[in-house]
């Protein structure tokens, strides 16, 4: 009976310290995720904060190993705002996309914390930057510009948000909503713009229209003066070869002869020249003495 009293208590100590040395086992490791570093505490210290993605030792119950995501993140204001023409921007949506800088990581955790940082650095530094760039910036270049406008916020919250460890990948505004009145206004003037645009269009192409046709005129017109001029020349050149040589005129006459003799009809007082033999009419048989009574 004591013996079997003695083995059950001899299985439960075996027992117990493999437990105990499974415990201790899985507590000597911790495994970090794709897209995340691992921030080293000892006793609650941060003592490394660049720890990769896998399997990484610590001393059981005596360090920790915490995962900080390292991937792009989203943050999204919501508001209204003013311009500077005293415009009302309501239902103004702009998100940001960041992610934490690793060289600053042991002091983002010592100062504010991780779980801290958003509200932090992030609500204050957007809604300030936003609203004092919308404030200096007319509703009608909000409306029309918008892409300058979140750039320029980008810019600033880049810059602003840098030296506390937090990147500003983009920055997109989503959303812009004035009163009926203006946006109906803002409609009606980009109508009248593009109506003008179109106009101007029209009138241009009107203008190269009348351009060419000038320039067929002008052209018609210059080649009639050389046209002219040519012919000038030419009969200025039979001129003065008619004025050296009297033959020449002979020579136009042949040149220009159509092959046809010319017929005479008639008496010998009124002769009639015909040039083609078809137009000659027929002649009456001459009458007798007799016939003339």
């Amino acid at each position: 009976m004591n013996i079997d009293g003695k083995s059950t208590k001899k299985w439960t100590i075996i027992i117990l310290i493999v437990i105990g040395a499974a415990i201790l086992l899985f507590n000597c490791f911790a495994i970090v995720e794709e897209g995340y570093i691992g921030v080293r505490y000892r006793l609650g210290a941060v003592v490394q904060d660049d720890l990769v993605p896998g399997l990484n030792f610590k001393i059981p119950f005596i360090e920790e190993i915490r995962m900080v995501e390292m991937r792009n993140q989203i943050y999204t204001f919501e508001g209204d705002a003013y311009t500077r023409d005293t415009q009302r921007v309501n239902n103004l949506r702009i998100k940001l996309t960041y992610r934490y800088d690793p060289n600053f990581m042991t002091e983002l955790i010592q100062r504010v914390g991780i779980i801290n940082i958003e509200a932090r650095y992030l609500v204050p530094h957007v809604q300030k930057i936003s609203r004092d760039t919308i404030g200096r910036t007319n509703a009608e270049r909000l409306v029309q510009s918008r892409g300058d406008i979140q750039f320029e916020i980008q810019e600033t919250l880049e810059r602003e948000l840098a030296p506390f460890g937090i990147i500003v990948t983009a920055v997109a505004i989503e959303n812009i909503a004035f009163e009926s009145e203006f946006e109906e206004s803002i409609q009606r003037k980009v109508i009248a713009e593009q109506d003008a645009l179109r106009m101007e269009n029209v009138t241009v192409m009107r203008e190269e229209e009348a351009k060419q046709v000038v320039i067929a005129a002008e052209a018609r017109a210059e080649s009639a003066i050389i046209e002219a001029e040519a012919e000038a020349r030419a009969i200025e050149m039979i001129q003065q070869q008619i004025a050296q040589n009297r033959e020449y005129i002979e020579y136009l006459k042949i040149v220009q002869w159509n092959g046809i003799l010319p017929q005479v009809i008639g008496d010998g007082v009124n002769p009639f020249v015909v040039l083609g033999s078809e137009n000659i009419p027929a002649q009456r048989p001459a009458q007798t003495p007799v016939e003339q009574q």
